[in-house]
């Protein structure tokens, strides 16, 4: 990922030091275990254990020679190690430093990004609790359709990423493996007890079954839900710029005193943290078909996957961490504009109350539903057509002033109405948080 996007701490996850590190633990992890079945002398391995030691230059330079990263890294360890070193590697594969050590970098992303969203979650609780009773309009398609709140917008947002953080923590689970079961997959060079001494040792579990590496279905879930992730960030995104339009403008992303907008309009104040966010989430859903297709390997290994996990999971993973905290820092800082929530309300002369007086006439009144419909349409078409009062005109049509009353009609055209299940739909949210 490019620095623009990149936080430092995610970042430092994807470098070739904290991967030949995580390789070396790896070996060091081997090592021990087979130290302790004494197949390993313990002076020999107290030496691989202390004199091995990283060097990134050294080991790219030998890679530039062997076109093999595993045995450039070897031989790297190995001068530093001296005759020790002939312990190192013995009975596993590439593969089996490489995948495992693949597993702990998702695994040290993941939980970050489970962090970013446990943040982001607090946010908008507080935001939803705020605004929990701001009436403001719902839209279906675009155009104007009954009264919600903001509360309730906000809390739609927490529940979906909600789900996501459930939908995470499965995946991390999925994809917290350990592999050290040598060429093919079979153990015949190594002891299944060295792997689960390994994956002990990181955090991971023992895969049941390996060909020669890990099963890709396991990255392929986690890379899946990091696009439902990104598809949720775009979601409240794409609200967030809608909202903000110069004729809605109930909601409005934090303007700087030194924050510019056009190089050549300079009133313009323009939601581009949304939009950047809205970019984000493609790219970040991009890398979902590239690893499906990684699971159709052939036969027990070939490393055509390799180059797409080396671009796609440092992108997306640094990708997302910056998105999940760019965004938090957005809704927090927000601001909302109650009064053109409400003014906006009334934008269609009180249309927004059509199904009130439908249901009024169906439920108390008796009247066939096609006839009500009928009767709460045409009066609503005229609205469209004159931009008379919904009330006013209803008031006109004898079909209807002969039934109900002007009382009853006033209780009707009320948006607080809107408001009586709103305790109830926050209780169901945020039963849990």
């Amino acid at each position: 990922m490019i620095p623009r996007y990149s936080n430092k701490k995610i970042s430092y996850i994807w470098t070739d030091k904290n991967k030949y590190e995580i390789w070396l633990q790896i070996e060091v992890y081997i090592c021990e275990k087979l130290c302790i079945e004494k197949k390993i002398p313990k002076k020999d391995f107290l030496l691989i254990k202390n004199k091995s030691k990283i060097d990134v230059n050294d080991i790219q330079r030998l890679d530039k020679k062997t076109h093999h990263e595993v045995i450039a890294f070897l031989n790297s360890i190995s001068k530093k190690v001296g005759k020790s070193s002939r312990y190192i590697h013995q009975g596993v594969t590439s593969s089996d430093i490489i995948d495992t050590a693949f597993s702990v970098q998702l695994k040290q992303s993941t939980e970050i990004i489970i962090s970013d969203l446990n943040n982001f979650l607090k946010v908008l609780k507080i935001k939803a609790k705020k605004y929990k009773k701001t009436i403001c309009l719902g839209r279906t398609h675009g155009i104007h359709a009954e009264p919600t709140t903001f509360g309730l917008k906000i809390a739609s947002f927490f529940a979906e990423m909600e789900r996501n953080l459930n939908r995470l923590k499965i995946a991390l689970e999925d994809v917290s493996i350990c592999a050290i079961s040598g060429a093919v997959g079979t153990y015949a060079t190594i002891n299944p007890a060295i792997e689960n001494f390994v994956a002990k040792k990181l955090g991971l579990k023992p895969e049941k079954i390996s060909t020669q590496i890990i099963p890709r279905d396991r990255h392929a879930h986690l890379f899946s839900v990091f696009a439902i992730i990104a598809s949720s960030i775009e979601r409240i995104a794409v609200e967030i710029r809608h909202l903000q339009r110069t004729e809605v403008r109930e909601v409005e992303e934090f303007f700087s005193k030194t924050q510019k907008g056009s190089s050549a309009m300079p009133h313009k104040k323009n939601p581009v943290l949304s939009e950047n966010l809205t970019g984000l989430s493609r790219y970040i859903r991009s890398a979902v078909i590239p690893m499906l297709e990684n699971i159709a390997l052939w036969h027990e290994r070939d490393i055509s996957h390799s180059s797409v996990e080396r671009i796609l999971a440092p992108d997306v993973t640094i990708g997302l961490n910056f998105a999940l905290t760019r965004l938090t820092k957005l809704i927090s800082n927000l601001k909302i504009y109650p009064e053109n929530m409400k003014k906006n309300l009334n934008l269609l002369n009180g249309l927004v109350f059509s199904q009130a007086l439908l249901l009024e006439l169906i439920e108390k009144k008796g009247i066939d539903r096609q006839v009500a419909y009928d009767i709460v349409q045409k009066n609503s078409m005229i609205v469209w057509k004159t931009k008379e009062n919904f009330l006013d005109v209803i008031k006109k049509d004898k079909r209807i002033n002969g039934i109900i009353s002007d009382s009853e009609l006033k209780k009707l055209f009320n948006e607080k109405n809107y408001l009586k299940k709103i305790d109830y739909i926050f209780s169901k949210v945020f039963k849990n948080s």
